[in-house]
């Protein structure tokens, strides 16, 4: 993953933010999307296009296309950056391999401790019952 190559490739818009606002919300752009079209990305190999795809299916668009908002701020450039910040958190959660699980068995000594409290809950319910009548 190239950093400074996805800065480059990152296309950049302003929109006006949605919802309760006052006189500043109406007349100012403030929200900002990120977009980076992973297709033509030169910044990340086959094999990490193809781990994004899997990991991030449910943020891409209809046309494979990375998309960040942030309407954090009131300034459009504290917006930017959180943006980025986000943008670079999902790709790098989406590029991590998870590690491989190793087999293992229980040891001796947890398995002899298994085993005796076992027997110990036994004694306690087999002395629980009435007493056969002879």
């Amino acid at each position: 993953m190239n950093r400074d190559l996805i800065l480059q490739e990152l296309k950049f818009r302003a929109v006006r933010s949605g919802g309760a606002g006052g006189q500043h919300v109406n007349k100012v752009s403030t929200k900002v999307e990120l977009t980076l079209d992973l297709p033509i990305s030169k910044a990340f190999n086959d094999s990490e296009k193809e781990r994004i795809y899997k990991n991030l299916k449910k943020r891409l668009t209809s046309d494979n296309k990375l998309l960040v908002q942030c309407d954090d701020s009131r300034s459009q450039h504290r917006n930017r950056e959180i943006a980025e910040d986000r943008l670079f958190k999902l790709i790098e959660e989406a590029l991590k391999v998870p590690k491989k699980r190793k087999k293992t068995s229980p040891s001796k000594a947890s398995v002899e401790k298994r085993l005796k409290t076992k027997k110990v809950i036994a004694k306690k319910k087999i002395s629980r019952k009435k007493p056969e009548n002879e």
